[in-house]
């Protein structure tokens, strides 16, 4: 399970401000990693490039999603019924059919570990009672978050005209979705299964590749569409520290990833005086 961030950040940004220091600018050191990128060491934004313009987002849409669902009366034994429009959504699938009887749960495990569209449609019409009622709550709580230069056109991320975000407003969405352990323990799952309620046993892997290869990276969701390219939200944990990263339309995600949260933690560990254990 992701530990919970310890109060280290938040201290030493308000002993910053206390002392009338300005947080830095972030500054471009990593311009080939993706046309619009962010990394963030704790609560400060470090690297980064096209911080506030908007792009589409792909599967990380998946994240706001699923805040959604857990903060309407969330019941996770709650029997959903896969519908035809949910069965057939285009993008990657979990393998569910028309008519299968699932538990909320699973489908939530299903959206966060394969990025199931299926998944992500028949629990958006399940919550939502239309889909487009639920893209109506999601960019409400969008809104509510401060996900100001951010909007919604659709549950999963598929491309649609209007269906955008940018790094400094999906970092404030990972942020809400890290602190929800429902999400958070299946950001952090290398594999998955299930049986539907009809007796369908379904079985995936995680698409996040650098989840249990770099041993820090807990989380958090991958997304590709051909309009947005390869995208990624990771988030990696060491000691006191949490380092945050998005990559919008990356032409190298994993190698990208690795080498930008390899080197955020070390200027963590470098700003504290000591490395950490």
């Amino acid at each position: 399970m992701m530990r919970k961030r310890t109060l280290t950040g938040s201290l030493l940004v308000l002993a910053l401000v206390a002392s009338g220091a300005q947080a830095r600018e972030p500054i471009d050191r990593y311009p080939h990693a993706a046309p619009a990128y962010a990394v963030a060491v704790d609560d400060e934004i470090i690297w980064g490039r096209a911080l506030d313009t908007p792009r589409a987002p792909a599967s990380l849409t998946k994240l706001l999603s699923a805040v959604v669902i857990l903060e309407q009366h969330w019941n996770p034994d709650a029997t959903v019924v896969v519908s035809i429009q949910a069965a057939t959504v285009q993008g990657s699938r979990i393998g569910l059919h028309a008519g299968d009887r699932v538990r909320a749960a699973d489908l939530l495990t299903g959206m966060i570990v394969r990025s199931g569209n299926d998944a992500c449609m028949a629990m958006a019409e399940h919550v939502g009672g239309t889909v487009e009622n639920f893209v109506r709550l999601m960019n409400e709580k969008a809104q509510k978050i401060g996900m100001a230069s951010s909007s919604f056109r659709n549950p999963c991320g598929l491309d649609a005209e209007g269906h955008v975000s940018t790094p400094r407003d999906l970092l404030t969405l990972a942020r809400v979705a890290a602190d929800k352990p429902e999400i958070a323990v299946r950001a952090n799952s290398l594999h998955a299964e299930f049986r539907t309620l009809n007796g369908r046993r379904i079985r995936f892997k995680n698409t996040n590749q650098i989840l249990g290869k770099e041993p820090d990276v807990v989380g958090l969701k991958t997304g590709f569409t051909n309009h947005a390219g390869k995208c990624l939200i990771a988030l990696a944990e060491h000691g006191a520290h949490r380092v945050w990263l998005v990559l919008l339309h990356s032409p190298n995600r994993w190698f990208s990833a690795q080498d930008l949260m390899t080197a955020g933690m070390a200027l963590a560990e470098r700003s504290t005086g000591s490395r950490t254990p």
